[in-house]
């Protein structure tokens, strides 16, 4: 009976002295986007999820102080993109490069969809789609071309398309608007 007791009384003091030795920070951001088209409404939900861990160090670790200061320590942030299809399946995008572009002076918007983006012009008709490769990088398809496109260190959107009459490869930059 003495060792019961004794043993129990260790378990629960030994779970108050390991402290927690991280601060952890959860934000999540929902957007809800009703898209209306010729075939209905289509509404997919986007849950961006930032995470922000911090190891907690101190300054000064002496035994006989009480209350001791707490050292600057790297925060380690990590975002996650959850996007809930119309149908009802969802899908995890690592970089999320829904913004505004612009070519040749006009405006365009990249936006996620069920399965990759959708640029739309100005007038929110769409232009064409991006499809995700195994090699991070994406196919552009439209009406006129298909063509491979990628984003550079700096945002921007690039698209690389074949002309089987000339053998040459042309280039179009989708310059990112901040």
């Amino acid at each position: 009976m003495k060792t019961i007791l004794l043993g129990l009384f260790i378990l629960l003091t030994s779970n108050s002295i390991i402290g927690q030795n991280k601060n952890v920070k959860d934000e999540t951001k929902t957007t809800t986007t009703t898209v209306t088209d010729s075939k209905g409404d289509k509404t997919y939900v986007k849950k961006e999820n930032t995470r922000e861990v911090q190891n907690i160090e101190l300054q000064n670790q002496e035994p006989k102080n009480i209350n001791m200061d707490l050292k600057d320590s790297e925060v380690i942030v990590k975002t996650t993109t959850t996007i809930t299809n119309p149908d009802g399946s969802t899908r995890t995008v690592d970089t999320d490069r829904s913004s505004y572009y612009l070519l040749d002076g006009k405006k365009f918007q990249v936006s996620l969809d069920s399965n990759g983006y959708r640029i739309l012009s100005e007038d929110n008709k769409e232009t064409g789609l991006l499809r995700k490769t195994s090699t991070n990088s994406f196919i552009y398809r439209n009406k006129q071309k298909t063509a491979v496109g990628y984003f550079d260190t700096e945002g921007n959107l690039i698209l690389e398309t074949y002309n089987p009459k000339t053998d040459t490869i042309s280039y179009e930059k989708y310059t990112v608007t901040k």
